[in-house]
Order: structure tokens, then sequence, then C-alpha cells
């Protein structure tokens, strides 16, 4: 409400004669009472920076209304708004917030009257901003799809308003576009929608799609995206996403997720694990109260130990001690064409309260229609301590999916959307652990929650370590 940022779609849905009216009935109550304040959540840098830009790219539906006292009031809003951030931008820390801060800077110099020295002021700290925030391989380095959205959005807007002027953008800003696209290609699932990683929910495929075409960036996703942090693997049909990372440092985080090791897996057009996702969407139609379990490391498909966070979840958004370091190794091994791929990674998130290390093994047949795991828990130190600890390896289900439990209560069926029929079995000797189905829930790329299922071997793990291997795989 406060960033404006329902006016794209209103522009979309209606023609300007039946959009403006209720844009500038709504703008209006907005300025009746929050318009002078200059406080609160609607005048943080990121909220003011939206607002500004998304009056300055639709100002014909807040400018061109039948009330004649609001044009004015809009542009001596527009005005003090480009003022504000001017004295307030420098000071945010968040790396997001500041670029979009510095973009509105740059749009309000564009096409406010004498606005050379603004835009050149806006441009030296956009550019700077984007270069601060993006890793090597063109990833946001709060590792969230979402925020990477956010800033090839922020660069689309203004090159409608650079177009709108008649200038030229500046190069560097056209190369950051095409550094920003390949790796979030790389994060689609069979659907053409993303996957649901460091708070984000599961952008839909036609979200995605047009946010690529509006940025005229013809590209392959890209092939590499370890220093963002995830993995991915396609074979056949089937599609693996990996988190082989730590969560974002303190510094970058946004919503930042103990998700390490956590995977995400998809066949065709049927999303099998999942991760919850949509703590960033969290205040709509999914509760705020439940922000912070939707970060918890139980809320991705991966290992839990005793009901704790692999990484601490701190408020805010923030998170804490934990993951400091993984170590990842990728490999293909068969014949040609059948080659199987391989992913192992380890992480240290429970090294120093239980003294073990998890390392997961996944590993996808040429076909795709096979997928093998282990989770196995080694001992840091030297030495192995006594004794026994709880643990949870969660396997969220995509929507629509519907499971059976084996009798033996070490596997389960899985019925998908499409009719095919897939099983998870446990594999070799792990003790006294079994194979349960629990209620879960994962939220679209609207920000909606939706009630699902997930499986979850669950047992008791020695202190000395242990191995947990597992199969998913397509019957007939």
């Amino acid at each position: 409400l406060h960033g404006f940022s329902w006016l794209r779609g209103l522009a979309a849905a209606a023609p300007r004669e039946t959009a403006a009216p209720n844009a500038e009935l709504i703008a209006a109550r907005w300025l009746d009472g929050q318009g002078e304040t200059m406080k609160g959540p609607a005048w943080s840098v990121e909220r003011a920076g939206e607002r500004l830009l998304a009056w300055l790219v639709h100002a014909p539906l807040v400018l061109s209304g039948d009330e004649p006292k609001m044009r004015p009031r809009m542009l001596r809003a527009i005005e003090q708004t480009a003022r504000w951030l001017d004295r307030n931008v420098a000071k945010e820390q968040d790396r997001l917030a500041s670029a979009t801060g510095w973009a509105a800077i740059v749009a309000a110099g564009l096409l406010l009257p004498d606005g050379r020295p603004r835009r050149v002021f806006g441009e030296a700290g956009l550019l700077r901003a984007l270069g601060d925030m993006v890793s090597p391989d063109g990833g946001v380095l709060s590792r969230s799809p979402l925020a990477q959205m956010q800033a090839i959005g922020l660069i689309v807007d203004l090159d409608a308003c650079y177009e709108a002027v008649r200038r030229t953008p500046p190069a560097a800003l056209q190369a950051m576009l095409q550094v920003l696209v390949p790796p979030l290609l790389a994060l689609r699932h069979g659907d053409g929608g993303l996957g649901s990683w460091q708070g984000a929910g599961a952008i839909s495929a036609h979200a995605l799609a047009g946010l690529v075409a509006a940025s005229g960036v013809r590209t392959r996703p890209a092939r590499d995206t370890r220093h963002w942090g995830y993995q991915v693997a396609s074979a056949g049909r089937s599609i693996l996403q990996f988190d082989a990372a730590p969560p974002p440092r303190p510094r970058d985080a946004r919503f930042g997720c103990a998700s390490t090791l956590a995977f995400e897996f998809s066949h065709g057009a049927s999303r099998i694990v999942v991760n919850c996702g949509g703590s960033e969407q969290a205040g709509g139609a999914t509760p705020a109260r439940i922000e912070q379990g939707l970060r918890a490391t139980a809320a991705h498909s991966t290992l839990v130990l005793d009901d704790a966070n692999s990484t601490a979840i701190l408020l805010h958004g923030q998170v804490g001690r934990g993951v400091e370091a993984v170590d990842v190794a990728r490999m293909a091994s068969g014949p040609g064409a059948r080659q199987a791929i391989r992913l192992e990674a380890s992480h240290d998130g429970y090294a120093s309260r239980y003294a073990l290390v998890h390392r997961r093994i996944l590993a996808l047949s040429a076909d795709g229609l096979e997928l093998r795991g282990e989770d196995v828990l080694e001992p840091s130190g030297k030495r192995g301590k006594r004794g026994k600890v709880g643990f949870a390896i969660r396997f969220h289900l995509g929507p629509g999916i519907e499971a059976g439990l084996s009798q033996d209560k070490r596997g389960a069926g899985l019925s998908l959307p499409d009719g095919s029929y897939w099983q998870m079995r446990l594999g070799g000797d792990i003790g006294d652990a079994e194979l349960a189905i629990e209620e879960s829930l994962w939220v679209d790329g609207d920000g909606r929650p939706h009630g699902t299922s997930q499986l979850v071997i669950e047992g008791l793990a020695s202190r000395s370590g242990g191995r947990f291997p597992w199969l998913l795989k397509r019957m007939g």
C-alpha cells in the first residue's frame, strides 16, 4: 500500500479513463493520512523510493483525474518525497532499499524540472548500490529470487523514464540488467515458476515471464550459480534445486532463512518436494505471526536436529550465528548421455551445539525419474560424543499431491496432479526411525498459503553419527 506498487496492476487492469479516478481516490486518502507526517513505515527509504517511482512511472493515473485540486497536491507530494530521499537515501544500510531510493532519485531527476544535478547524483548512487548488492555470478547477496526480481524491476521502470525524455540510460545500467536475468532463470521449475528460497513465495511463470519480457533481455539460464549459493541439476523432465551455501550475511539478509542443504524437486509441471516459502510476503493472506516460522529450518526440505534451526532466526528478517561454511562437490557419473548427476554438500550449523556435521548427498538419474538421497551426520571432532539427539528429515510436498503411508512405515506413495505415481522409500539400517505424514503449508507467488502435506523421517541419532538413505522414484 505505502509503496503504491498496486498502480502497476491497476494500469494493466483497465483503461485510463476507468483507472484514473480510482487511483486518484486512493492516493488522496493516502495523502490525507500519511502525506505530511514523514514518519512511520510509509517513510522508509525503500517505501518512499517505491512510491515516488510508481507516481512518476504511472503519472497519468494520479495526475489526470477529474478532481482539479488533486494535480497540484500530487505534484507537491512528488517534489517533497524527492527532497526527502535526497536527504535520507545515503543513510540506508539495506542494499536493495538503498538501490530503490537511488532509482527514484534518478527518475525524479529525469522527469522533474531542472533535474540534471539530481539525475547525475542519483545515477552515481544507484550504480554503486547495485554493484554492492550483486554477487560475481549476478545473484543478489540476499539470495532471494524476489529481491532479484525487484532489482530487475527497478531498472525496467527507470528505462521507461529514460525513454520518456529520449535519453540513453548509462551503459553500466544496461550491463547490470544483462547480469541479473540469467541467475533468476536458473531457478525456474518445470511449470515455469520460481523455487521458494530465502523468503520468496513460488513466483508464477506468468509474473516471471512478464518481467523478463519487459527487461528486453534475451538469454539462457545461468549454468553456474554457485556464488549465489544454488546448485541446479536437470535430467529428462525433472529439475533439482539445492541450497548449497550459508544463509546471507546479516548485512545482506532481508528475510534470511535457515535453509542450508534444503532442496526442491519438480517433474514436468508438478512440484514434488518444495519449501514452505513466503516469509517475505507474510502480513497479507499469510499471517504475519508465522513469518519467523516460515524462515525456520523445519519449513524447508532438509534435516533438522533437536527441533533447532541450523542458523539462528532473529527478528526483522535477520539471521544470527549458525552455518559458517559449506563444502560442495558436483560430479557426473555414467556413460555419455546416461550420466547421473551427483551433488554433495555439508554444513557446520550444528557443530557447536551438537558436535555433528550434516552432509547431504543427492543423485539424480539420467532420465530424471529417480532421486537418491542420503543424509549423513558426522562427528565434528576427532571423537564422537555419547548419547542420542532427536532428528527429523522433512520433505514438504507440493500442492495437489496425495500421500499415503505404507504398512511398514518405511515408504509412502505420492499421487501427483498429472496422474503419475511416485514412491518414497527409506533404505539401509536407520535404526528406530520411521516415516510419517504430517500437515504442512506452501505459499504461492501471490502470498497465499495452501494446506499441503510433508513426509517426515523422524527418530533418534547417535551423537557419534549416522546415515539415513532414501529414494524417491517414479513408478510404472
